[in-house]
């Protein structure tokens, strides 16, 4: 019996060190299990999987139907990032499903999802779990007349060249997306009440979605530039999402095919949806805007051990060094709107802390006239970011009775009338004695 609980033991011990979770110090040591409803999608998209295996990644490949998968194993996640490219599957296997899904984005880890006509109700639910609504109409495609892809056949303009890109260099890279992006497949909208959802790439003024195969006999739900193609989003535990209309836009098809957008005379090459699919899996997978803070310290002026307690009207100094991931190694990230609360119920002190360019962010202030149990509060949330939560609590005392001057200067009024009412009875006891 005690041999059989050692082996337990020991066994659950091993499953522990084979999982793998987020890394602060190596974010891209991860490793992502792609869901497919066909091994066939594994060639097809090759060259996508590649440039994630070409960065570090290590993925493992299971058909969505799969009776033995699962993301976590004994309380630990087995993976750190899951990409969906099985969009016509009704249900998971193993102990997968919507709810382990969206608890394991819950838990800090990232997602990619990929829809397209064949889109099931699963599918659709998990989006609209994200923030994302995908057009009610099962059989609609995101049509334009006016931003097409030209191509030999001229087909029912569903396929389409988009250039919406979001303007964020973090999200998208520095180098811009110069030739349009193929997109073929379902389009989406944001929902209004969740403000952490982005359009990455929006469809054009002129685009609808409805079947291309049928009349159109009544409006589209969904037209223009409201219409979504390829979305994001971060969650407050800095958990990404990606969100596409399209299985077809990742294929080796859509990457290697040239584009050439209607009513304009240039042809490209090679069409936009390598670069733009391979920075924003960047950005997705914490390869990029991906912050960390380090060295939080706190002390008064002219020391260098941080106190206990503070006292009233001390000067002291704050600083904390805040670095970004640059997929390689930690760089100082560098930005002009970095602020400290000294918080108490409401912020008694907001101060914009300055940088020296390398990492660190300092200020200095005098601690308010009011004591109590204060914190140091940066909270730091800026678009295609992870936002970073910095609270350090310290108290704040009065002055003791033998802290005080003895002579104030602003009531020497005081002292002044004081002195003055004595001089002016002993004068007056004077004149009342003597004086007949």
């Amino acid at each position: 019996m005690a041999s059989r609980l050692v082996f337990v033991v020991a066994l659950i011990a091993l499953s522990a060190i084979s999982c793998t979770s987020f890394s602060t110090e190596n974010p891209t040591d991860r490793r992502i299990l792609v869901l497919l409803d066909d091994f066939a999608v594994k060639s097809s998209h090759s060259l996508y999987f590649k440039s994630l295996q070409s960065r570090g990644f290590q993925l493992e490949f299971r058909l969505a139907d799969d009776p033995k998968i699962a993301l976590q194993r004994y309380g630990e996640y087995l993976y750190d990032g899951l990409v969906i490219f099985a969009p016509a599957t009704e249900r998971f296997g193993g102990s997968v499903d919507l709810a382990s899904i969206l608890d394991f984005v819950d838990s800090g880890h990232d997602l990619i999802l990929a829809g397209d006509a064949s889109a099931s109700d699963l599918i659709r639910e998990i989006a609209t779990e994200c923030g994302v609504d995908f057009d009610e109409d099962a059989s609609a495609l995101v049509i334009d007349h006016t931003s097409y892809a030209v191509s030999d056949a001229e087909g029912d303009h569903t396929l389409i060249a988009a250039d919406g890109f979001i303007e964020s260099q973090v999200i998208l890279g520095k180098e811009k997306v110069k030739s349009p992006v193929l997109f073929q497949g379902i389009g989406h909208s944001l929902n209004p009440a969740n403000s952490l959802v982005l359009k990455v790439l929006s469809a054009s003024p002129s685009a609808y979605s409805a079947n291309p195969i049928a009349k159109l006999s009544s409006p589209p739900s969904l037209y223009g530039s409201s219409i979504s193609l390829v979305s994001v989003v971060q969650a407050r535990n800095n958990a990404r999402i990606l969100i596409s209309g399209s299985l077809s836009m990742f294929s080796n098809r859509f990457f290697r095919s040239s584009v050439q957008k209607a009513g304009s005379a240039t042809k490209h090459e090679k069409s936009g949806n390598e670069q733009f699919l391979s920075e924003i899996s960047k950005w997705v997978f914490h390869e990029r805007g991906h912050l960390k803070a380090v060295n939080v310290k706190h002390n008064k002026v002219g020391e260098d051990n941080e106190p206990a307690i503070y006292r009233i009207t001390d000067d002291l100094e704050y600083s904390v060094e805040i670095y970004e991931w640059s997929g390689s190694s930690w760089e100082p990230y560098v930005a002009d709107d970095v602020q400290l609360q000294f918080y108490m119920m409401s912020p008694y002190v907001l101060k914009t802390l300055t940088t020296d360019a390398k990492g660190l962010y300092h200020t200095s202030f005098k601690v308010p006239d009011v004591y109590g149990v204060f914190q140091f509060k940066v909270e730091y949330q800026r678009l295609g970011y992870t936002s970073l939560s910095l609270s350090k609590q310290i108290p704040v005392r009065p002055f003791r009775h033998n802290e005080y001057e003895r002579f104030i200067p602003a009531a020497y009024p005081y002292y002044g009338s004081a002195f003055s009412m004595m001089a002016g009875f002993f004068i007056f006891s004077i004149v009342h004695l003597y004086h007949k």
